[in-house]
This record gives structure tokens, C-alpha cells and sequence, in this order.
């Protein structure tokens, strides 16, 4: 992993404009899809971004994606702040995760609330048949302890240059926090949120858990549960991790050595917006329509198409021929 992670900084891929918004918004896309959801990264962009609503999605899984992003955020500036992490401060994150979807609880043992954060008053377990998670009354004193033992160690990391350590302590507080299971909902996404946040305070590139090896990244927690190890999991996501950072590496060469005459019909990856590329597609296709016929085709705002020719055309890549009225877009790039 280590030489991935050397080839990716010295290409400087992480230094791309815009490039962490995005790989933050696809991370937040993945996060997600393990728990059910299926928006896409580009739906993501455009609800993130544009407060475009995805087609045939349901409102609980973009409010999740909403909800999530809005931790990250939070996370973010935390993690720039160092701050500590405490019980509470693990139950605000919380309640933004589920501030959308969240329910209220009524049990035997009194009342809690997801979507504010409220530590679970039932025992819960592993889906269908699964093994059962730490009692409930015993959560609030693990997660003291979680919290001091991962601020100790934060703080014996800060000034180190062993990658690999700092990663491992990453994955280890995520499989610790989600073996407490101190929600009824949201553990895993917190939990994630949690090794994201570690990572960001350490100045690492976040690791990105595909939903497609949702099988296997689950697989790897139940490893490491029932063999009371954490070398399970954590070979996981360092395989994982080093996938990923292969295929970062992949595309930004295959982006470098595309030939130029061939996007000027694929515009793909010449922008990271995606309504801008379909914009600049539908320029290509039909060069004639106005603000209001451009914003139809696309379904977007006549201010946000305006905002987007805007800045083709500062950017050299279309030039206005004629009038406002008759005139025409001439494509230049």
C-alpha cells in the first residue's frame, strides 16, 4: 500500500480542483449504498450541489445522503479543530446521520430518540439470527472508555510518520465503535464517519469502502468478531484501500493520455460537473437554443444553465455568434 500511496501523491492527483469534494461526495455515495441506498455519485453531485432531486429515488435514501454529508462537514471541522472526542460529541454526530430518518423509541426501559442521538435502551443484534450486540446498559461506560483510549491515542500518532500505524488505528476505532453498537441505527455509517474523520485529522487520503465489496467488508467485521481479532478486518481494508488507490492511479493516467480531438465529441472528464457536461453535450448536438431550451432539455434552472455557459465561456470553450436573440454558440475547444 505504501508505494500506491507514494505514486498517488507524487502525481498529485489529491491536489486537483475540486477533486476532495468530490471523492468526499463518493464516499458518502458508498457509505450509504451499504445501507440500502441507490444513488448514484452523479445524482449525489446534483442533489449536493444544485438541490436536484433524483428521479425514481426515495425521499428516506436522499435524505440519508443529505444527513451524511452534513456530518462529514461537521467531521471535517472537527478533525481541523483536533478536537477531542467524547460522548456527546459522538452522539451530535449521530444525530446528524440520522437527523432525517431517525425514529423515536418507547420501550420498557424508558424512551430515545435516533434522530437526536439518543444512546439505544434495547438489546439489538446482527440481522436475522445473528449474534447479539453489547447489552445496552453497559454502552454508555464502554463508550467513555472507547472515547479516552482513542483520544490517548490520537495524540501519540499526531507527529508520526508510520502510515501504516496511523491507518490501522483508523480501522481499529471503526470496528470498536460499531462492535459497541451504541444506536439502534447508524452505527455503521458513524463508524465510518469516524475512521473518515481520523484520517482527515492525520492528513491521510480517506478510505473508500465500495458498495460493491459490501459482502466481504462485512464478512471481514464478522471475521474479526468471532475470532476476537481485529486482523481480519483490518487486512480488509488495507487491500481495500490499496484497490482503490490503484484505481485512482488507473484513471488519472488514462486522463492524461487522452487524445484532446477525440473529447471534443466525449467531453467526459474534461469537466467534474456533471450538468456541465451534459450541457456542453447538448451544445455539441444542438447549438441554437436559449437559456430557457437548454435548462427544458437538461431540467435544471435558466439560472443555472446561465451560470454554466458563464463559465464555458470563460473558460474558452464556446463563444456567442449573432445576437441574444437570432445569434448562435460556436463550440472553439
Amino acid at each position: 500500500m505504501l508505494d500506491a500511496l507514494s505514486e498517488y501523491h507524487s502525481l498529485g492527483i489529491a491536489d486537483q480542483i475540486d477533486y476532495k469534494k468530490f471523492y468526499l461526495y463518493s464516499i458518502i455515495t458508498h457509505s450509504t449504498a451499504i445501507e440500502g441506498s441507490s444513488v448514484t455519485e452523479i445524482e449525489n453531485q446534483l442533489l449536493f450541489d444544485e438541490g436536484i432531486a433524483a428521479k425514481g429515488r426515495s425521499m428516506q435514501e436522499q435524505l440519508m445522503n443529505l444527513d451524511l454529508k452534513a456530518a462529514y462537514l461537521y467531521s471535517m471541522q472537527l478533525a481541523d479543530e483536533h478536537a477531542d472526542f467524547s460522548v456527546e460529541l459522538l452522539k451530535k454526530m449521530s444525530a446528524l446521520v440520522m437527523k432525517n430518518t431517525g425514529s423515536a423509541y418507547n420501550t420498557a426501559q424508558g424512551s430515545f430518540d435516533a434522530s437526536k442521538g439518543d444512546l439505544r435502551l434495547v438489546s439489538v443484534t446482527a440481522g436475522i439470527g445473528g449474534r447479539s450486540y453489547m447489552d445496552y446498559q453497559k454502552v454508555p461506560d464502554k463508550l467513555r472508555e472507547f472515547c479516552l483510549q482513542l483520544n490517548d491515542m490520537r495524540y501519540r500518532f499526531f507527529d508520526s510518520d508510520d502510515l501504516i500505524a496511523k491507518y490501522l488505528l483508523t480501522f481499529d476505532a471503526h470496528y470498536q465503535l460499531v462492535t459497541i453498537h451504541p444506536w439502534v441505527d447508524g452505527n455503521g455509517r458513524l463508524s465510518r464517519l469516524v475512521m473518515n474523520h481520523l484520517q482527515y485529522e492525520f492528513g491521510l487520503v480517506p478510505v473508500k469502502i465500495n458498495k460493491s465489496d459490501k459482502a466481504e467488508y462485512i464478512q471481514a467485521l464478522v471475521d474479526s468478531r468471532e475470532q476476537e481479532s481485529t486482523d481480519p478486518f483490518r487486512q480488509f481494508m488495507l487491500e481495500e484501500h490499496t484497490r482503490n488507490i490503484l484505481k485512482e492511479i488507473d484513471e488519472f493516467r488514462k486522463s492524461q493520455s487522452t487524445d484532446p480531438i477525440k473529447l471534443l465529441s466525449d467531453p467526459i472528464n474534461r469537466f467534474s460537473d456533471p450538468i456541465t457536461e451534459r450541457l456542453y453535450q447538448a451544445i455539441l448536438k444542438d447549438n441554437s437554443l436559449n437559456y430557457m431550451g437548454y435548462g427544458d432539455l437538461l431540467g435544471v434552472s435558466e439560472a443555472t444553465i446561465k451560470r454554466r455557459i458563464g463559465e464555458l465561456k470563460a473558460s474558452g470553450f464556446i463563444a456567442r455568434v449573432g445576437s441574444n436573440k437570432n445569434g448562435r454558440w460556436e463550440v472553439l475547444k
